[in-house]
């Protein structure tokens, strides 16, 4: 069998995040494997975040804005990020781009299969791809799939950020280039949390996505009667082109995923709940994690060695999840309150789980408070 120092189960974002990222440290040198049924050379979807401080794919940015407006039905409100910036990666520039740097280098080994198993040992891990055997000192799994989560009632919120967007071209100048559209409440919210995110690349050509939040999926087309009703009544545009659509869902739960599988085995990405339960952002994340398992290989010689966020945001995002799980009416005023009663940067650090405990209670006197006890009393 052939042996590797470590194998990467996965060649997604989170996969890929951390292969780049050993490959910018001490282990630079150290064998990788990296297993995935898909050559990545599709546009299948987009990630975006917020940041405050460089990262190693600023030089692939599609765009980056310094401003963001949430709408509601009588009220537009638009903010300066400060010292943020509203960040956007197509997937098929990561993949280029980081691949690109990856297949360059002789220790690293790509590998189009389906991983059928992993063998967990005292001393090394097998994995078996497409009926054949590879030796690992350490295995990373970013496999995910709904059923490895154990649903309880009562115990776990499982819902979905499910959306569909379409990216269109118009006759005329009709977006404002400088300003996306985090949230556009201008949409009946009768399935749960409804919105629209609009991300102008021009004045004449934006990605424009219907999303929810809830635990039921709806028809294709459904989603795509709700982006014209909105292009054409909200909007105010007749005359336009798509260019492309993209489908999306990521799972929003409080389910504590394992990260450690095994003696050497560690999960990541989705699989190791790297995606924020009340707000599905995982990519900038995942970077983070990334960073923290290479220093805990360099330093201690084993992946394990990562820290934890505080525990009262886990409590905070059950709270919003079974907010948004049984009273998704309600959601629509707290994101409002959210953002027009805090300062932006002051909202990115409680999202980003790195707010002290004073900008936190800050932030949570500013919200509704009934739902919020009703939901602690449910939880209790």
């Amino acid at each position: 069998m052939e042996k590797y120092d470590y194998i990467i189960a996965g060649g997604g974002a989170a996969g890929l995040s951390l292969a780049y990222h050993l490959l910018h440290s001490k282990l630079r040198e150290h064998s990788i494997l990296i297993v995935d049924r898909d050559k990545k050379v599709k546009n299948d979807r987009t990630w975006c975040f917020w940041s405050n401080r460089p990262t190693y794919y600023d030089p692939i940015y599609y765009r980056s804005w310094q401003k963001l407006a949430v709408i509601a039905s009588d009220t537009k409100n638009v903010f300066s990020l400060g010292s943020y910036q509203y960040c956007m990666i197509r997937g098929i520039d990561f993949y280029a781009y980081t691949r690109q740097a990856l297949e360059a280098r002789k220790n690293i080994r790509f590998l189009t299969a389906s991983v059928d198993q992993i063998i967990d040992g005292p001393e090394y891990s097998i994995v078996v791809a497409n009926h054949e055997s590879y030796l690992a000192d350490w295995v990373f799994d970013s496999r995910f799939s709904p059923d490895i989560i154990q649903q309880g009632p009562g115990r776990w919120h499982y819902l979905y950020q499910h959306f569909r967007g379409w990216l269109i071209r118009t006759e005329q100048d009709e977006f404002d280039p400088s300003t996306p559209y985090l949230f556009d409440f201008r949409t009946a919210q009768e399935r749960g949390l409804c919105f629209f995110y609009v991300l102008p690349f021009s004045s004449q050509e934006a990605l424009i996505e219907y999303t929810i939040f809830s635990d039921l999926l709806l028809p294709s087309d459904a989603y795509d009667e709700k982006l014209k009703q909105y292009i054409h009544d909200t909007l105010m545009i007749s005359k336009y082109t798509v260019i492309e659509v993209e489908s999306g869902v990521i799972p929003m739960t409080d389910y504590p995923f394992q990260r450690k599988l095994g003696n050497r085995i560690l999960s990541i990405g989705t699989r190791g709940g790297l995606v924020k339960p009340s707000s599905g952002y995982a990519f900038l994340r995942i970077q983070n994690d990334s960073a923290a398992i290479v220093r805990s290989l360099e330093k201690y010689g084993h992946p394990f060695g990562i820290p934890h966020s505080p525990s009262r945001y886990r409590w905070f995002d059950s709270l919003l999840l079974e907010v948004l799980q049984r009273e998704s009416k309600a959601a629509c005023p707290i994101f409002l309150d959210l953002f027009t009663k805090n300062p932006i940067e002051t909202i990115f650090r409680f999202l980003d789980e790195t707010g002290n405990i004073a900008e936190n209670l800050k932030i949570l006197a500013s919200l509704p408070a009934l739902p919020f006890m009703r939901a602690l009393i449910r939880l209790l």
